[in-house]
């Protein structure tokens, strides 16, 4: 059984846990997304499975787009459907990164508590959907020397992608493929939205593949866990692993020209400050890389 106040960060390079107490917000009221669908009113003592709120009656959204697609599961009640939830499912992983999810009527339920609204949304999968987001850093020079803030510490910049749907600054992070492991979706995404290496041509790519490849083998987990995401719902939702890859020099990617491709609408390098805003729960990984990024380095100078 789930408690509503879960451990939201896995610091795994230091190998120390960071609890915070978690209560999604951006899931939560409003219109759904891609939908005229509004979602039932949730206030903030609700949200718990375990408190009781009798007049919870969301509405339910299942997106008609999703029909028939190779990367969608089928309808809950589809007779030829059998999930086996909380667990690897042929290459299809049903497992949450933060514990044993409840099945409620035949259909999982959201970890961290209602949402306003039912069915898996927009989502492809049924139970967790799960991403993986590449955050890309390097320090920020000015003709070679390093920027310092007005606390004289260095500034600590990511690779931020606009993304089309909501217009919002996020990582160029995307989901996670049957069978693919979460390295790889990180280094694909990123290449794809950040690099757009779809539309370049093998000879243009051969230029800084043994180049990235280098760099994308040093990554280190700095988040795994759920996304307080808007395509949420009671019986889908998003969860991710971050990655950090840290450009110390800046002499690799931090001198590529960065070009939106996939999906992505806009590219460039941003400035982690106290009060940066990002889609979902971007904000919360990319200050966790920021504290980790400079606590090496002072610990180094």
């Amino acid at each position: 059984m789930f408690k509503c106040v879960i451990s939201l960060v896995i610091l795994v390079m230091s190998k120390q846990n960071f609890a915070k107490n978690l209560i999604h917000y951006k899931c939560r009221g409003g219109i759904y997304p891609r939908s005229t669908v509004e979602r039932f009113f949730v206030p903030d003592d609700k949200v718990c499975w375990k408190t009781q709120y009798d007049d919870y009656k969301p509405n339910c959204f299942n997106a008609p787009s999703l029909q028939g697609k190779p990367w969608a599961d089928p309808d809950i009640d589809s007779p030829n459907f059998k999930p086996k939830w909380n667990m690897v499912d042929g290459k299809v992983n049903r497992s949450s990164h933060i514990g044993t999810y409840n099945i409620v009527n035949q259909l999982p339920q959201n970890p961290i508590g209602r949402t306003g609204i039912c069915g898996r949304g927009v989502l492809g999968r049924w139970g967790p959907n799960h991403a993986a987001d590449p955050v890309v850093t390097r320090w920020k020079r000015l003709d070679g020397k390093m920027v310092l803030d007005p606390n004289k510490k260095p500034i600590l910049q990511f690779v931020a992608i606009k993304r089309g749907d909501s217009g919002e600054w996020a990582l160029p992070g995307g989901m996670v493929d049957p069978g693919e492991l979460d390295t790889v979706t990180a280094v694909r995404e990123f290449r794809e939205e950040a690099l757009n290496s779809l539309a370049k041509t093998e000879e243009e790519t051969a230029q800084w593949t043994e180049k990235l490849n280098t760099f994308f083998s040093t990554g280190e987990v700095v988040y795994k866990g759920y996304v307080d995401d808007w395509r949420n719902t009671d019986n889908a939702w998003l969860e991710t692993v971050a990655y950090n890859f840290h450009d110390e020099t800046g002499t690799i990617v931090g001198s590529m020209n960065l070009q939106a491709g996939d999906d992505a609408v806009g590219v460039c390098w941003v400035d982690i400050t106290p009060t940066i805003k990002l889609y979902a729960s971007h904000e919360e990984i990319v200050q966790t890389v920021n504290k980790k990024q400079i606590r090496i380095f002072e610990s180094e100078h």
